[in-house]
């Protein structure tokens, strides 16, 4: 994401669960970025993207379901996000259930939209036959907060129509600041603290955070500039251990953190500072490790610790004897709840960031190689030894160095991380995954 954010208008889509919310969200932003399901209550944090409606940028935020269900341990948390949102809002996108009529929840979210006093279109959803827009829009105008227009995302009726008044009553200056963010993923199991994490960064109550263990589902966008500079944050869903997924919506779940790291350039794994390396840490840091992504280590719960300076020797120890397969992933000591350490823990997010952008030249890279190669030789595969004819630097983010050689085959698994380990040793690649690529070539290229 290359715009500021920041810069532009907000839409905010209300209403109590399972109106449609999320479905307006994804066919206005044409791809399934909120999660849908026939539950109630799948939204739970704010859901952001930038669209663009006939030349005209803005933000569109999906927002959880309102309810006042007293046994909801989210029900408040929820409410108080959707009021953050309108707040910040140039248009409130208030939607209703064309087939269910008005209910007590929609006269409660009503009056929570009257004092908001921002700009409002009233949705009527799932309006899919003119009976239904008829009885929607019908019911609906009885609330005085406008004429209600009748849409179905499902079936993309209207929702062209919704839009054009939405951008008439959006700002006329829309002028976009661009940005070179720092994209960081917060990854890590549930309940370690990743939402606190982001919360204690921003400064604010920005998602949802509770003891229960899963209490984020969808991966969330949050811009922040810091004096260690600009960071799109993406907080995530906890990924448990694969025999412990359910269906439905904690499947999406795990899914979109996967995906997450996917389009992050630094992974932050949080771990627990009570619980140490667990098995379960050691696979989610191999899932930013398969996407080749930078990775920071950052050691939660610190404040928790009885003995802080015995405790991190072990926890350091417990580092190098488990994620052995990532020996340049940065190590930092957090305490979100205490915002603790979040300093430093951007300050490493941009140098690894710095470390993904790193060229080599090709001199010197094939130098360091045959450096490498003099002072341990290749050991024989099937009677034959590996020849490196040259290297190159194919690209950043994160380095990617091509090797041509006489055989691929004959790269022993060890011997590759043997020569990664020279190359790191020459020169700074901390806090990011590498790659080489061995190619063929022919001794008789000229190139050779």
């Amino acid at each position: 994401m290359s715009a500021a954010s920041d810069a532009l208008p907000r839409v905010v889509i209300v209403g109590r669960p399972n109106v449609g919310k999320s479905s307006l969200f994804n066919r206005v932003y044409g791809d399934r970025k909120a999660i849908v399901e026939d539950e109630p209550g799948t939204t739970r944090d704010r859901v952001e993207a930038d669209v663009e409606w006939r030349d005209v940028r803005f933000r569109l935020i999906d927002t959880g379901g309102y309810e006042t269900d007293a046994e909801s341990v989210y029900a408040p948390l929820i409410v108080e996000q959707i009021k953050l949102a309108m707040a910040d809002a140039a248009v409130v996108l208030f939607c209703l259930d064309a087939r269910d009529g008005l209910t007590a929840s929609d006269y409660d979210m009503a009056d929570v939209v009257r004092r908001a006093q921002r700009p409002t279109i009233v949705v009527a959803t799932k309006a899919d036959n003119e009976r239904r827009e008829f009885t929607g829009t019908a019911e609906a105008s009885s609330l005085g907060l406008g004429e209600p227009m009748p849409i179905s995302a499902m079936h993309d009726v209207n929702v062209g129509l919704l839009l054009d008044e939405v951008v008439k009553l959006l700002p006329d200056d829309t002028t976009l600041v661009e940005s070179d963010r720092t994209r960081v993923a917060i990854i890590g199991r549930p309940n370690v603290g990743k939402s606190m994490l982001v919360n204690a960064i921003l400064g604010k109550q920005r998602v949802i955070v509770s003891d229960v263990a899963g209490t984020t589902r969808d991966a969330i966008d949050s811009e922040v500039d810091t004096p260690e500079g600009s960071f799109l944050l993406i907080d995530t869903a906890g990924i448990r251990r694969p025999g412990k997924l359910g269906h439905g919506v904690e499947l999406h779940s795990v899914m979109r953190s996967t995906s997450a790291v996917e389009r992050c350039d630094v992974a932050v794994v949080v771990i627990d500072g009570t619980d140490g390396v667990t098995s379960q840490d050691m696979h989610i840091a191999g899932i930013a490790m398969e996407h080749l992504r930078g990775m920071i280590i950052a050691v939660n719960k610190i404040d928790l610790w009885d003995d802080p300076d015995g405790r991190r020797a072990w926890a350091e120890a417990q580092m190098r004897g488990r994620v052995t397969f990532a020996p340049w992933a940065m190590v930092t000591f957090i305490s979100a709840l205490e915002a603790k350490g979040t300093s430093e823990l951007l300050k490493l997010a941009q140098d690894a960031r710095e470390s993904r952008r790193r060229r080599l030249s090709t001199a010197e890279l094939n130098s360091i190689l045959n450096r490498a190669l003099r002072e341990h030789v290749p050991p024989l595969v099937r009677n034959k030894r590996f020849k490196l004819f040259y290297a190159t630097q194919a690209g950043i983010d994160p380095p990617t160095f091509i090797l041509f050689v006489n055989d691929p085959k004959l790269v022993h698994f060890s011997y590759r991380r043997y020569l990664e380990r020279r190359i790191r040793e020459a020169v700074d690649f901390e806090g990011t995954a590498i790659k080489l690529v061995f190619r063929a070539r022919s001794e008789d290229d000229p190139r050779s």
